[in-house]
């Protein structure tokens, strides 16, 4: 089981099943609410986010939940009312190479606070602290320089390119732990 990760303004609240099911099932936002014990933005999550967050069905997270929810965290603010303004997930553990890939969100009203760089620098710290894990990746658009910025002052460097079928070229940014 996940832990709650601390930072200045924020807790990040592990993914769980429970709230992966919930939305994907439709569930009313104060159910879904009650299960994060925090208030959702009215337009995130829905469907059609979690499914492309979510790339593994619904029956393999169910079958594994360690694999494919490893890491992932909803950024909850410290303030009350606790509110969600983003989430950080991995692409499931890392590989028998120690990699993992990671994304992050922040919702429309909560954007340039900060939250995306706080989140994102305590989700790596993490998780290049857990043995299984040596190097995270991370893809941005070329054209996206505020996405840029946040990975790069969390200390990921470009290291690629790669074409995505839907985005087209994507800058690939790592970042490796120190032998």
């Amino acid at each position: 089981m996940s832990t709650v990760l601390l930072t200045d303004r924020l807790e990040l609240r592990p993914v769980t099943v429970e709230i992966v099911d919930a939305v994907l099932a439709g569930r009313r936002r104060r159910d879904i609410e009650e299960l994060v014990g925090a208030e959702m933005p009215w337009a995130w999550p829905g469907r059609a986010l979690l499914e492309q967050v979510f790339k593994a069905s619904l029956e393999a997270i169910h079958a594994d939940p360690g694999k494919r929810l490893w890491g992932d965290r909803l950024m909850v603010t410290k303030e009350k009312p606790h509110r969600v303004v983003g989430s950080v997930v991995f692409r499931g553990r890392p590989d028998a190479e120690g990699r993992c890939e990671i994304a992050y969100g922040v919702e429309e009203t909560s954007q340039n606070k900060g939250y995306g760089t706080e989140a994102l620098g305590a989700i790596v710290a993490w998780a290049l602290e857990q043995p299984e894990c040596r190097t995270i990746q991370a893809t941005s658009a070329p054209w996206h320089k505020a996405s840029a910025r946040v990975l790069e002052k969390v200390g990921m460097k470009v290291s690629g390119k790669r074409t995505d079928p839907a985005a087209g070229e994507m800058l690939v940014y790592a970042i490796t732990r120190e032998p």
